[in-house]
């Protein structure tokens, strides 16, 4: 039987009265994104099952970190580490969008995972004068969203699992599936 894993996956869907598609990010754990389904669908039950897949990932490696699925009853008490889902919005001159860069942290404080973000290519070219990106009134900084992944998992997923971290740089890095990959055809 095939381990359980962290999924991260780019959900897209127009829901009725929008005008254009709109995304969010979903995490789970699973073995496959087939068994993930369920959750995907309960997760925005206002797209009314018209979910569509725009990216993918299994979450192995942070940072750093190899990221791995435990049972509850399993879990290390001593890490202090946590995994943290950053959202970060900005802005490029004469494009009518808001840009969005999303990452994945391991960290032991929100405080150095915004630092980290703060120091991407990302966070450094999409502000100019006029333009500033979102400011987070809690924590000071342009970041849009911060979370921290074992708080957004599913009530049922957190009762079963938890995450560990494990320092090795050698593991490659993740593969990142692409392209629109409507739910009926998983």
């Amino acid at each position: 039987m095939q381990a359980p894993q962290l999924f991260m996956i780019l959900l897209g869907c127009r829901p009725e009265g929008r005008h254009t598609e709109q995304h969010d990010i979903f995490f789970g754990i699973g073995t496959s994104l087939k068994e993930l389904m369920p959750e995907m669908n309960a997760f925005w039950p206002e797209a009314k099952g018209k979910i569509h897949v725009d990216a993918w990932r299994i979450v192995n490696k942070v940072d750093g970190y190899k990221v791995e699925v435990v049972a509850k009853n399993e879990e290390v008490k001593s890490d202090l580490n946590s995994l943290f889902f950053l959202n970060l919005g900005g802005y490029k001159k004469d494009e009518f969008d808001e840009l969005h860069y999303k990452m994945l942290v391991v960290s032991d404080q929100k405080a150095l995972a915004i630092k980290q973000a703060k120091e991407t290519a990302f966070y450094k070219h999409t502000a100019f004068e006029g333009a500033t990106s979102h400011i987070d009134d809690k924590f000071g900084v342009d970041v849009d969203d911060i979370f921290e992944i074992q708080d957004i998992l599913s009530s049922e997923t957190k009762s079963k699992y938890a995450l560990k971290f494990t320092s090795n740089i050698d593991l490659s890095e993740d593969e990142i599936f692409l392209g629109y990959l409507p739910l009926s055809k998983i």
